[in-house]
């Protein structure tokens, strides 16, 4: 699933005419290099949640074809936020079948993670009993994040440790970590906490390319990368 439904406050006047997932860096959009990295890495059934201008996404990337993928949308009349976006994506990322891991990243950060590594870490958390609810892919803390969120020890995600480490945004989840809840306005933060204090998250470090391109000058930064191709 490909997190798509935020407003971009913080983007504006970019976002006033256009959905932050569709702006460009190169020659493709936000979007479109997440839809092409888990492409090559073989993901090819992919839900896109949208709610800002959400038309303009759909109209942009059609049913996937052109990328050799599956899109599928789930559409909010309001943003329900992380979690809430997830739970309300349920039937199409699960079915019936609320034993089967997912992979979630955001619209609007740019990574060369080796996504191809996570359908190794679905499978474990399909087949491990007692199961992990999620697994995090966490990275150097970015100079407008300097806290970070939670640390690593021994695999295992931890909320405090001597080395903080921020959430990239990319993870794998377990539908146990959404039981019982409502498509309602929600955060993923809170969840994984709770998750973390029962011993449930496991996650890795990633020390490569990594970007939350969440203001005009971090855009202009990758556009003027990826153009000189000092990045993928």
């Amino acid at each position: 699933m490909i997190l798509a439904a935020g407003r971009g406050e913080r983007m504006r006047p970019l976002t006033d005419s256009i959905p932050k997932p569709l702006l460009k860096v190169g020659s493709h959009s936000l979007i479109e290099h997440q839809i092409s990295h888990l492409a090559r890495s073989g993901f090819t059934d992919i839900v896109i949640n949208h709610a800002y201008l959400g038309s303009m996404i759909e109209q942009a990337l059609g049913t996937g074809e052109q990328y050799g993928v599956k899109i599928r949308y789930s559409p909010e009349k309001t943003v329900l936020e992380t979690a809430g976006g997830i739970i309300n994506a349920m039937p199409m990322l699960c079915g019936s079948d609320h034993d089967v891991p997912f992979l979630v990243v955001n619209a609007d950060i740019y990574c060369e993670v080796d996504y191809a590594h996570m359908l190794s870490v679905l499978e474990m958390m399909h087949t491990l009993t007692p199961k992990h609810w999620a697994h995090l892919i966490l990275v150097d803390n970015p100079e407008h994040h300097l806290q970070g969120d939670f640390a690593l020890e021994n695999n295992g995600v931890m909320l405090t440790g001597d080395h903080m480490l921020t959430f990239s945004g990319i993870g794998v989840y377990h539908p146990c970590l959404f039981d019982n809840l409502q498509p309602i306005k929600m955060k993923l933060a809170p969840l994984l906490r709770q998750a973390i204090e029962g011993g449930k998250v496991t996650g890795e470090f990633f020390s490569g390319t990594w970007v939350d391109v969440g203001t005009p000058e971090r855009l202009h930064w990758l556009d003027e990368q990826i153009k000189n191709q000092a990045l993928e």
